[in-house]
């Protein structure tokens, strides 16, 4: 059974960094789509980053140059990071990890355009960042 658990999430001023972790397990696949979203109440989810099993990545335009999305791990176990630096107030969300378990290069690109990654979501970790 597929299973993602997020961690690293907390509250820091504007300015700082924090750093998000999602482990996944029961995979036994070699290629997948991995990403990051963010949802603040009353508004739509936001796909925020995307990684693929050759390591392309993607960002939305409001986090390039401040995020940086990367994975590591063995076969069944991956780990999935987001390093968020510079954040801002507007940063500030329930943050989700995703992973499209089935995805192969051939179905498409590995981009939140694209409707991916969608399959598998975490629990949440919330992300505070004040002024």
């Amino acid at each position: 059974q597929v299973r993602l658990v997020e961690s690293g999430g907390g509250s820091v001023q504007a300015g700082g960094s924090l750093r998000l972790s999602c482990a996944i397990s029961g995979y036994t696949y070699r290629t997948y789509c991995l990403g990051w979203f963010r949802q603040v109440p009353g508004k739509e989810r936001e796909g925020v980053a995307t990684i693929d099993s050759d390591d392309h990545t993607t960002y939305s335009d409001s986090v390039k140059g401040r995020f940086t999305i990367s994975k590591g791990g063995a076969m069944s176990t991956l780990s999935l990071q987001m390093q968020m630096n510079s954040l801002k107030p507007e940063d500030s969300a329930m943050y989700y990890c995703a992973a499209d378990l089935y995805w192969a290069p051939g179905m498409g690109p590995c981009t939140v355009e694209a409707g991916r990654p969608n399959g598998h979501w975490g629990q949440g970790t919330q992300v505070t960042v004040s002024s």
